[in-house]
C-alpha cells in the first residue's frame, strides 16, 4: 500500500494535507479531490490508509521543553501548535525543568503511550532518544543540539552573540561583561564564544571576571549582575545569553540606579512594561523554531524517508533599540 508521502508527491500537496483528508477533517474541496485521485491513481483505498496511519501510533505529538514559564518556550509550543493541529494531531507538553531524569520518564511516556513523534528542547547533549528511535518513532530536537541520529532546528548561537556583543561595541563600550549559563549547557558554552570573538575582534579583553556562569532564571540574572557591579572595576556595559536572566540584569541595573551601563539581551523580554533606552535586543524567533520542527515531523510521522536534517536559524532582526 502506498505511503502517505507518496501520496502527497502524487497530488501535489503536503503531507499534513494528505493526513487531514484521510482523517476526515476538512480541507479546500481542491486539494480533497487532488488527494482521493492520488489514492485511486495508486491503487490504494482512502479508508484503509487511514486505518494503516492510526494503527502505526495514536494521533498525539509529545513537546518536551526545560521551562514552560520561560516565554521563549511558550512561543515555540504555539507554533508547533499551530502546525500539529493542522495536520490532525493534537499536542502534550511536557516540562522537563532541565532535569535529565525528569526528561527521560516523559520520553519513555511517549514510547510506551504510542505517541505519534517527539519534538524536544533537551537538558543536555544526550537525551535518552534510542527506545523511541528503535521503534521507528519520528523525533525532532529543537534549540540544543544532541549526538543522536534525529532532525534538528537550532540557532547559530557563536555568531547571534558576537552579533549582539558588536552592537555594545559600537555603541563605544569597552569593559563589556556576559551573563552566561551553565557549563554543561552547548548554547551557553556558543554565546560565551561568541561574546568573547566579538571583543577579541575589536581588541578588547575577556577577562575571566568579566564572565558569569548563572541558571536560566530570573533571580540568577540578578545576582549575577548585582556580582558584577560589586566588582572593583565593574563594567560599563553587559550581554544577557538568555531573556530571563537579561530581566534579572535589568533589575539589578534599576535597583541600584546603575542606569549607564549597556545592556545586550538575547531573546525578547515580553515581562517588561516599558522601554530601556538603550537596549539592545536580539530576538530569536522561538515560533518560527516551532513551525520549522513541527513541519519536519510531521513529514517524518508520514513516511518521509530523506537524510537527517540540520535547520540553524539566524536572528530575526538587527539589534535596536528598546
Amino acid at each position: 500500500m502506498a505511503r502517505i508521502v507518496d501520496v502527497a508527491a502524487r497530488a501535489g500537496v503536503s503531507t499534513a494535507t494528505v493526513s487531514r483528508v484521510l482523517n476526515g477533517k476538512t480541507v479546500r474541496a481542491d486539494l480533497a479531490k487532488a488527494v482521493r485521485r492520488a489514492t485511486d491513481e495508486l491503487g490504494c483505498s482512502p479508508d484503509r490508509t487511514a486505518r494503516s496511519l492510526r494503527r502505526r501510533h495514536s494521533d498525539v505529538i509529545a513537546l518536551v521543553v526545560a521551562d514552560i514559564e520561560n516565554p521563549f518556550f511558550t512561543s515555540l509550543a504555539r507554533g508547533v501548535e499551530d502546525v500539529a493541529r493542522e495536520a490532525g494531531y493534537s499536542v502534550v507538553l511536557c516540562n522537563s525543568d532541565d532535569d535529565p531524569t525528569k526528561e527521560a520518564r516523559y520520553l519513555d511516556i511517549a514510547y510506551r503511550e504510542n505517541m505519534a513523534g517527539v519534538i524536544i528542547a533537551p537538558a543536555d547533549g544526550d537525551p535518552a532518544l534510542s527506545p523511541l528511535l528503535d521503534r521507528k518513532r519520528a523525533v525532532v530536537v529543537v534549540d540544543r543540539p544532541v549526538t543522536a541520529a534525529v532532525d534538528q532546528v537550532v540557532f547559530d548561537n557563536v555568531t547571534i552573540s558576537s552579533r549582539a556583543t558588536a552592537a555594545l561595541v559600537e555603541r563605544g563600550y569597552r569593559r563589556i561583561a556576559c551573563l552566561a549559563g551553565p557549563t554543561t549547557t552547548s548554547t551557553a558554552n556558543d554565546r560565551a564564544e561568541g561574546w568573547r570573538r566579538a571583543l577579541a575582534a575589536a581588541g578588547l579583553a575577556t577577562p575571566d571576571e568579566l564572565l558569569v556562569r548563572t541558571t536560566f532564571r530570573v533571580g540568577s540574572g540578578r545576582e549575577a549582575m548585582a556580582e558584577l557591579l560589586a566588582l572593583g572595576s565593574p563594567p560599563d556595559a553587559v550581554l544577557a545569553t538568555n531573556n530571563l536572566v537579561g530581566i534579572g540584569a535589568l533589575q539589578a541595573l534599576a535597583e541600584r540606579g546603575r542606569g549607564a551601563v549597556g545592556v545586550a539581551v538575547i531573546g525578547d523580554l515580553p515581562f517588561l512594561t516599558g522601554a530601556v533606552d538603550g537596549l539592545v535586543l536580539v530576538p530569536l524567533g522561538p515560533r518560527r523554531m516551532g513551525t520549522t520542527a513541527a513541519r519536519m515531523l510531521v513529514e517524518r510521522i508520514a513516511g518521509a524517508e530523506q537524510p537527517v536534517r540540520l535547520v540553524v536559524q539566524g536572528v530575526e532582526d538587527v539589534p535596536g533599540r528598546g
